[in-house]
């Protein structure tokens, strides 16, 4: 057993998506999150930038003796897992891509057509279909930038209008033209809107890479017989910038009780 906690982190508050699947599958695990809200969104930075804020914030949790890391960002997953294995190699570190691409790989069928949306960086690096690709040759997976919708779902703008004509301008012709039947919200702030998505297109399955994430972190923590027993250990949400809306999403997955919130900058 091992009560040490589990870090996590994002560009911002979508990688908290997580954490109700992991109340959930480890009831006793504790966590440190870092959500680099005032440098988000990472998705039309630089991958330089990208993998600079990254080790920043991976080292932070290093710090705080961490057992295990989530990258819980596709942006930094499909650019830095590597660079960060290297750097840190006393702690286990998982991306959130490579468990979707398994999942992809084991349920998709000749007569499916996935689509993945995320940033532009996620996008561009063609990381979803390599992966698939080499668990399963016979995928047909297409994917699509969508900038706009992190920075909406940052600054809390989800269930109205603006969002649901936002979704469609990206997804209507994507769907039709690709015959999209099964979607995967490929950046962990997508979840957030997932309501939006389904109501919109009830006929397409949503495929969510931050439960998939969870799953494979069970796994791995009951293999090396690394779970928690039940602890008295706080949660710690740490943030460059506690923002309302980062502050809203800790009250919605955390009892006040359990849960410590700051502030921690890595520059002036």
């Amino acid at each position: 057993m091992d009560n040490r906690p589990i870090g996590f982190f994002d560009s911002g508050l979508g990688g908290l998506t997580c954490i109700p699947f992991l109340h959930e599958k480890l009831p006793n695990e504790k966590i440190v999150y870092y959500g680099d809200t005032a440098r988000t969104p990472y998705g039309s930075k630089s991958i330089e930038n990208i993998k600079q804020f990254s080790t920043q914030i991976v080292e932070y949790l290093v710090s705080h003796d961490v057992k295990l890391i989530v990258i819980a960002c596709n942006t930094v997953s499909a650019t830095s897992i590597d660079l960060l294995k290297e750097k840190f190699p006393e702690v286990p570190i998982i991306g959130i891509i490579e468990p979707m691409a398994k999942k992809i790989a084991d349920i998709g069928k000749n007569t499916d057509k996935f689509g993945v949306i995320g940033t532009k960086v996620t996008i561009n690096s063609g990381v979803y279909e390599q992966k698939v690709k080499k668990y399963n040759e016979n995928i047909s997976i297409n994917s699509l930038a969508c900038p706009a919708l992190v920075p909406l779902i940052e600054e809390g703008i989800t269930n109205n209008e603006i969002m649901d004509l936002t979704i469609k301008y990206y997804i209507d012709d994507f769907k039709k033209k690709k015959c999209i039947n099964k979607l995967v919200l490929g950046c962990t702030h997508y979840p957030i809107i997932q309501k939006n998505i389904e109501r919109l297109y009830p006929d397409m399955e949503l495929l969510n890479p931050s439960e998939e994430v969870i799953n494979s972190v069970s796994n791995i923590l009951e293999e090396k017989g690394m779970l928690a027993e039940s602890n008295d250990r706080r949660n710690l949400c740490y943030a460059s910038d506690l923002s309302e809306n980062f502050l809203n999403m800790i009250n919605l997955f955390f009892d006040k009780e359990s849960v410590d919130t700051d502030i921690m900058k890595f520059y002036d």
